[in-house]
């Protein structure tokens, strides 16, 4: 699925993909998008998880498919006339969400996504990463890649990875950490505490995480407070590209090195990443190799 915003770096800008089940609106980063397929009957698989409907083979690559009206626990609906899959690539996985319709792509600005507080979306239960509003709509953006680990955990974080490092030296080098998940905020904190790394600064998305810096700018004290950043892509306010960008730009911040860590990094945007001057591109899973993209950077600056 070509679109013209993958080619471009920075604008803290991305295309969402608005499509329906039942009378609800939700919409996903195209950039996880692969394709769209018409819905064709699954081949149901015994003693699957409840969301998964079957497996279906487009081509040469069987598929699972995942009904998000039983993940979401909306009603069923009986007519599939105008239902489609929504073919996704992100964690180097491939899978098929089933919806009920797809309406249209949108060029939105990050600025413009809110992030849902907690009274409808808490780190344990909530599928939203953010809500906008388009032509009177209010679009949920779910969190696909918690759907999925939810299905099949193995897909998300490997912590195991970083259990296998084994003792290591405190490490008082200061991170600053962008992530608009809180699970996941956690989860990396966590694995980079039993790595030794005990200067941790999270923030919940890019916008926080310049505030941050430029806080630190005017005290004039850049590098004795951040060593590292640590961006995830998507995040409401501003982006993870948008915040490599302006760290990139400003020679202030010349030496911190910028790792990107999201599901999205393929190699059509660990290419925009690399035009940005990212240091490192990492997808979720790897965790342990996250670790050494850190030692590596922050021995080389040290």
């Amino acid at each position: 699925m070509e679109t013209g915003i993958l080619l471009e770096s920075g604008t803290n800008e991305l295309e969402i993909l608005e499509f329906t089940i039942g009378n609800n609106y939700y919409g996903i980063n195209v950039a996880k998008i692969k394709e769209i397929l018409t819905y064709q009957t699954p081949t149901p698989v015994p003693n699957s998880h409840p969301c998964i409907e079957g497996i279906f083979m487009p081509r040469d690559i069987i598929i699972s498919v995942i009904s998000l009206e039983k993940c979401l626990n909306l009603s069923p609906s009986a007519d599939t006339s105008k239902d489609m899959y929504i073919v996704t690539n992100f964690n180097k996985l491939n899978t098929a969400f089933h919806v009920h319709s797809v309406v249209g792509i949108h060029r939105i600005s990050w600025a413009d996504i809110s992030k849902p507080d907690d009274t409808i979306s808490t780190p344990d239960s909530g599928v939203s990463t953010g809500i906008v509003k388009l032509d009177n709509r209010l679009i949920i953006i779910l969190d696909f890649e918690k759907i999925v680990a939810e299905i099949s955990p193995e897909t998300g974080l490997k912590t195991s990875d970083v259990e296998n490092i084994g003792a290591r030296a405190r490490n008082v080098s200061p991170i600053l950490i962008a992530e608009d998940s809180a699970l996941l905020s956690k989860l990396i904190t966590g694995c980079l505490h039993k790595a030794g790394y005990a200067n941790i600064t999270v923030t919940m998305n890019g916008a926080e995480a310049w505030d941050k810096l430029l806080e630190y700018k005017k005290e004039g004290n850049v590098h004795e407070k951040v060593n590292c950043v640590i961006t995830d892509i998507e995040m409401p306010q501003m982006d993870g590209h948008r915040l490599t960008k302006l760290i990139k730009d400003d020679p202030d911040f010349e030496g911190i090195p910028v790792i990107i860590f999201s599901s999205l990094v393929n190699d059509e945007m660990r290419r925009k990443g690399e035009s940005l001057g990212a240091d490192a591109q990492l997808s979720k899973p790897e965790i342990g190799k996250l670790v050494e993209a850190v030692d590596g950077l922050i021995g080389i600056k040290a």
